[in-house]
């Protein structure tokens, strides 16, 4: 399982394919998540292509940012994640998790009814090219291109669209009844995004190292793994805590934590194969 240990590219934000690349050996990481954009960079995938990485996660924002209710914004959001499961089966990459785009004044439930419909013939495509598509919890602060904040919402929204899912543990630590939400979240989870929050800290997005911070990652992770959990952690640093440490020395002190952690807990070993559904 340590072997499926991430660090997620907005980490390194800016930083060029040579750059990334020399990240990722110096961290000692197989598995990489990275945005998609950088996945349409044909200079970004002769990186990936000529080494021995594997994508094992992909970000995309639906609907450039809303969720599209129109006939022409529907075509225009299906057409470009069409294009990033193509490309993303090109390199055998195993998930796209997306934020779903913003609700605007659409009503929780209506926004979710347009995603779902939106969504629902790039699900075909994606499941016949071996990607996962995913939503991930993310923050009300990020409420302009995204509907999910809680766990519990996300968990409600994927089953209604039929999607997988990646939890940002960051996002819903706090949550109450978290136990049972991961319970019921790990059949479709396919990711889990693992930071730590020092409490106070209102420097956003207040990301820290794991083990800095109050979390608690490791019952968090333990769980998971007992639950029969058997996907990728991905470590999403950023914010001025990791910016004051350095981003390269935060994420190197962080994949020795949680590969410390996963020692400890047994880890599982690799997943049977590349099958994500």
């Amino acid at each position: 399982m340590r072997e499926q240990l991430s660090v997620h590219d907005v980490t390194f934000l800016g930083s060029s394919p040579a750059e990334l690349q020399r990240n990722w050996a110096e961290l000692g990481v197989r598995c990489l998540s990275v945005i998609d954009t950088q996945l349409l960079d044909p200079d970004f995938r002769r990186v990936i292509e000529g080494s021995h990485h594997m994508v094992q996660a992909v970000c995309h924002v639906f609907g450039s940012g809303r969720v599209p209710t129109d006939e022409r914004s529907v075509g225009a959001a299906r057409d470009a994640l069409l294009r990033v499961i193509d490309v993303a089966a090109s390199v055998d990459a195993r998930c796209i998790y997306m934020l779903t785009g913003g609700r605007g004044e659409l009503s929780w439930e209506q926004a979710a009814d347009a995603f779902g419909a939106a969504i629902q013939p790039c699900l075909h495509e994606a499941e016949q090219a071996g990607v996962s598509l995913a939503i991930e919890n993310a923050s009300a602060l990020y409420a302009d291109i995204h509907m999910a904040h809680s766990l519990r919402d996300t968990i409600t929204l994927a089953e209604s669209a039929g999607l997988d899912i990646c939890i940002d543990l960051f996002h819903c630590w706090a949550e109450a009844g978290l136990t049972g939400l991961l319970l019921k979240a790990l059949p479709r989870t396919r990711l889990i995004q693992l930071s730590d929050y020092v409490l106070g800290d209102r420097g956003l997005p207040a990301r820290a190292v794991p083990g800095d911070g109050a979390i608690p990652i490791e019952s968090f992770v333990a769980q998971a793994l007992s639950g029969g959990y058997r996907f990728g952690f991905d470590l999403e640093l950023l914010g001025p805590r990791i910016d004051a440490e350095g981003r390269l020395a935060a994420a190197q002190r962080a994949c020795d934590v949680v590969r410390g952690m996963l020692d400890r807990l047994g880890g599982c070993g690799e997943e049977e194969s590349s099958g994500v559904r």
